[in-house]
């Protein structure tokens, strides 16, 4: 892929209307198409290798270039070609991933409605079974359930995974997936379908986004996705699954890899920012002492305090996902041990949908510091930052709006927390209490909490006791504010709303425990000979940096709570300054490691 996005057909350019870069964006993905990177996920008499990891290398890759194109790449091959695949059956993975793989079907993917963003669950559209002529009829049945913000349908798509409330004899299954042709060869739309264009983004121009309302459509019986869920031709319903809820979260676990994506594409983009902005940064001169040479930007402390822990982060980010992306993958074979499946398919789910609001968030905070880093030089497109900027806003609404992913993430620990309890026996509570207790000693005691020594602020053993710490507080701390709202007869929604903010938390620090955990695990295998004897010092630098902002970042909490004390928050602020003095050296290398080409960095004030 590196070396595909260094042709001439793939350079930067800027200024062109939203049809040209539409049109051009089109070319690009056919391109990567008949390198066959299309169908890598798929069977092989689909042309496809059943190869997710490589999948995700691409989509990781592609997210250091054009990124209409990456996102082009996604709904077409991800998230149409992947919902055919995980919630339809042999016959229509035979008929349609061939032509989707090649791009000789363009689709789409439906979900999303105006009036209902996250909440798929209520979503209005209706697909109403017929017996008497075997047909679904989907039908929008007021504006607010068109379907919004669709990709890949303003201008290309020829069919659309269609999402919708699924009614047989008047009685409701709740929500399932169909596909709809929505164009004919020639490129207009079919009876019944209205298209509506999006219009000009924030960013994203080269991906045609657009409103699809369906007015009594018909399509046969066989169009819909049955893995989940089957319809007899006399409209007899089945499926293996017979609790809605439990069918309907089934469904969309199976779509859980566009989060892993995202999540993996966010910190590319976050990559390519602190790869301009710290090599602008060790070029670029300005000030110094009177009748001395300038000094350089990397020199500025300021500018180290700004880049550098976002530096850390990524890094973080970056062991993390990598084992989410193997992970993901390897629940995915065929053959995989239905041992503890649903358990690991949870976990999967809440771990993506937490990194990728956190990698996602990251991106735009990091790309907007690179941003002004850069100074005036960063405000001009040719470097890359604004097109990064504008691009990358969305991911934190796609894929699932970021608070909402931290609320499922929080709700899953909450479950655990109250599975735990159900399942422990007397004996069970006492151990459990005298365990707490005795981290409460040790963790709050005097000397912890004043303890302000390099060594124990960089000894791993305490930066992870930190980190679980918080989140075994945060955890306890909502169980107990949810518990005695519910004991009071409040509703549980009701409840929930009143600790919102407490919930979000919780999930932030459960996902930046996951990341330190990651990291710390990484560097601890890094032990080699030879070139890379230094790699595991250098990278445990990092990883402190990395722990250590991230209790600078909520001292105010660990304060509150009695974990530090002033003094202890004190010397932790000055360990981050001192690892950014440490790190400093190494910043050229560690950006240069990503491995991101010349022509995909592009930015002349990097090259």
């Amino acid at each position: 892929v590196r070396s595909l996005l260094s042709e001439p057909e793939f350079a930067f350019d800027y200024g062109r209307s939203t049809a040209k870069q539409r049109e051009r964006t089109l070319a690009r993905v056919q391109r990567l198409a008949e390198e066959g990177l299309g169908n890598l996920s798929y069977p092989a008499f689909a042309g496809g290798a059943r190869d997710d990891l490589g999948f995700l290398a691409v989509f990781e890759t592609l997210a250091c270039h054009d990124l209409s194109v990456l996102v082009k790449y996604g709904v077409q091959f991800g998230l149409f070609g992947g919902s055919i695949f995980q919630l339809g059956t042999e016959r229509h993975h035979r008929e349609y991933l061939p032509r989707v793989g090649t791009l000789e079907l363009p689709g789409c993917f439906a979900m999303t409605e105006t009036g209902h963003g996250s909440n798929v669950r209520e979503i209005d559209t209706t697909a109403t079974y017929e017996p008497e002529t075997g047909e679904l009829v989907i039908h929008t049945p007021h504006e607010g359930a068109r379907k919004d913000y669709i990709g890949n349908a303003a201008r290309d798509g020829r069919m659309a995974t269609v999402f919708a409330q699924l009614q047989v004899g008047g009685d409701g299954y709740g929500v399932h997936a169909i596909l709809v042709p929505i164009r004919d060869e020639q490129g207009e739309p079919l009876p019944g379908v209205r298209i509506e264009d999006c219009g000009h983004k924030l960013g994203l121009n080269g991906v045609d986004n657009s409103r699809l309302t369906f007015d009594q459509v018909r399509v046969p019986r066989g169009n819909l996705l049955d893995r989940f869920a089957s319809l007899s031709e006399e409209g007899t319903y089945s499926s293996p699954i017979p609790s809605e809820g439990k069918r309907f979260f089934t469904m969309l676990g199976t779509l859980v890899g566009g989060r892993v994506a995202v999540a993996l594409g966010s910190n590319s983009a976050a990559k390519v920012g602190l790869k301009v902005a710290i090599r602008y940064g060790e070029r670029r001169r300005q000030f110094g002492p009177s009748g001395g040479a300038e000094v350089r930007l990397m020199d500025y402390l300021t500018h180290q305090r700004r880049l550098l822990p976002r530096l850390a982060q990524v890094y973080g980010l970056d062991f993390a996902l990598k084992g989410l992306a193997r992970a993901y993958a390897e629940a995915g074979k065929e053959g995989a041990s239905p041992e503890n499946a649903d358990a690991e398919r949870r976990r999967i789910e809440a771990l993506a949908a937490g990194l990728k609001a956190v990698a996602s968030w990251n991106c735009i905070e990091t790309l907007q510091d690179c941003r002004e880093c850069c100074g005036g030089q960063g405000y001009l497109s040719v470097n890359r930052l604004a097109d990064l900027k504008r691009d990358t806003d969305v991911f934190a609404t796609f894929e699932g709006d970021n608070t909402v992913l931290l609320q499922l993430v929080a709700r899953g620990l909450l479950g655990d927390y109250k599975r735990q309890f159900s399942d422990m026996n007397v004996f069970g509570f006492a151990r459990y209490f005298a365990r707490r207790a005795a981290s409460a000693v040790a963790e709050l005691n005097p000397v912890t909490t004043r303890r302000t020594d390099p060594e124990h602020l960089r000894d791993r053993d305490f930066q992870l006791a930190a980190f679980r710490w918080r989140r075994e507080h945060l955890q306890g701390s909502v169980a107990r504010r949810m518990k005695k709202r519910l004991d009071a007869g409040m509703d549980s929604f009701e409840a929930l709303i009143e600790v919102q903010d407490h919930v979000v938390a919780l999930a932030r620090a459960h996902v930046e425990e996951v990341i330190l955990t990651s990291f710390a695990e990484g560097v601890a295998g890094l032990a080699g000979e030879g070139p890379e004897a230094g790699l595991q010092e250098i990278l445990g630098r990092l990883c402190d940096l990395y722990a250590l902002e991230r209790l600078e970042a909520d001292s105010g909490w660990m304060l509150q709570q009695g974990y530090f004390e002033g003094a202890k928050a004190r010397a932790v602020q000055e360990q981050v300054t001192a690892l950014c003095r440490e790190v400093r050296p190494q910043a050229w290398h560690l950006v240069e490691a990503f491995g991101i080409p010349e022509a995909s960095l592009a930015a002349p004030i990097a090259l």
